[in-house]
């Protein structure tokens, strides 16, 4: 049996945002805008699926490894660093690698998971991608890095946020699947802010009282440090400025976006469940409710909404508290947290 997943070039710097910044003069963001829509057109070609056989046995362990663009536009170009070849100079490769080698991890570790497909993918990390590019993307097999221009972004290799956000965005390719699109796309969204929150906070040895849960702060330049993209503590709050204008998110269903940008608001909307992972995270704590979600994307699917999305998280942190492993109480605690944010509907 052969499962095609849907081509998704998932980008962590949102498109209204290049759109805002092209529209403030920044001549990098209207060429990085121009090259994911390149970069999209060219993955249309490419087949992006995976066999799987009842009873086969795992490929690898998750091997590494990296390339350097060498600020072309071209992936897997040359070939710096394998798994356990030894160290480079590069500070971004640096990062790139010990960062894949850290989501890697905490998937084997916490929840048991051989690499991205739970089958050991092989997970390659290409950097220096372009000039000056402004953003990081999974395409559906690899990872890819922009440097940023060094004032508005930075390099993007560098944040474990980045790596742990687009790496998930693989693991959800190859569980629920979901479309990226509407609210199927903002739950994939939603679920790479939430391991990208949750294994940067493990790997700092913080909790859920002590993280700052903002995503994409780490890679703000000089011009615009002390921002983010976006804030699962509080939607819309996580930035505002005369160059990426106003963070657009909603923290509630009465504010939902329903216009057509975004792919329909995938980033926009993922302010939603996010607020409400952040409400369960705060009463359980964060790796409990980490539990609870990589549990609840197993069984979601392509085409899932908001309304779904709740009762299947709600069910599992059921499940799951059937089981001894997360706390009792849990499942009033996931129910209390959706209906926070307006869910379901």
């Amino acid at each position: 049996m052969k499962a095609i997943f849907h081509k998704c070039q998932c980008s962590f710097i949102p498109s209204p945002v290049l759109a805002n910044l092209t529209k403030a003069g920044i001549q990098p963001a209207r060429l990085s805008l121009q090259q994911s829509k390149i970069s999209r057109s060219r993955r249309s070609d490419k087949d992006v699926g995976m066999k799987f056989f009842a009873g086969i046995a795992p490929t690898g362990q998750g091997p590494r490894k990296l390339y350097d663009s060498e600020n072309t536009w071209n992936q897997r170009h040359v070939l710096v660093r394998e798994e356990g070849g030894p160290a480079i100079a590069d500070p971004a490769g640096a990062k790139a690698y010990d960062f894949g080698g850290v989501v890697r991890d905490y998937f084997k570790v916490v929840v048991d998971r051989n690499s991205i497909d739970n089958l050991g993918m092989d997970i390659i990390l290409n950097i220096h991608f372009g000039a000056n590019y402004m953003n990081a993307f999974w395409d559906g097999d690899e990872m890819t890095f922009g440097d940023g221009d060094g004032a508005i972004f930075t390099n993007f290799a560098k944040s474990l946020d980045v790596v742990a956000h687009e790496l998930s965005h693989g693991v959800t390719q190859f569980t629920a699947n979901l479309d990226y699109y509407s609210q199927a796309g903002a739950l994939n969204e939603h679920f790479s802010d939430v391991f990208g929150s949750v294994i940067t906070q493990h790997d700092n040895h913080q909790d859920a009282g002590s993280a700052d849960w903002l995503i994409g702060d780490e890679i703000m330049g000089p011009t615009l440090y002390g921002e983010a993209l976006r804030s699962m503590r509080a939607p819309g709050t996580a930035y505002d400025n005369s160059l990426m204008g106003q963070d657009p998110q909603p923290d509630h269903m009465n504010n939902y976006y329903a216009g057509p940008d975004d792919n329909q608001g995938v980033h926009i909307n993922s302010g939603i469940p996010n607020r409400a992972f952040f409400l369960a995270a705060m009463e359980i704590g964060t790796d409990k409710a980490a539990q609870i979600w990589y549990h609840a994307l197993q069984n979601l699917w392509p085409t899932a909404n908001f309304n779904d999305a709740a009762a299947v998280v709600a069910n599992s942190a059921r499940v799951l508290t059937n089981n001894g492993d997360t706390p009792a109480g849990s499942t009033q605690v996931v129910r209390a947290a959706f209906k926070a944010v307006g869910l379901p509907t």
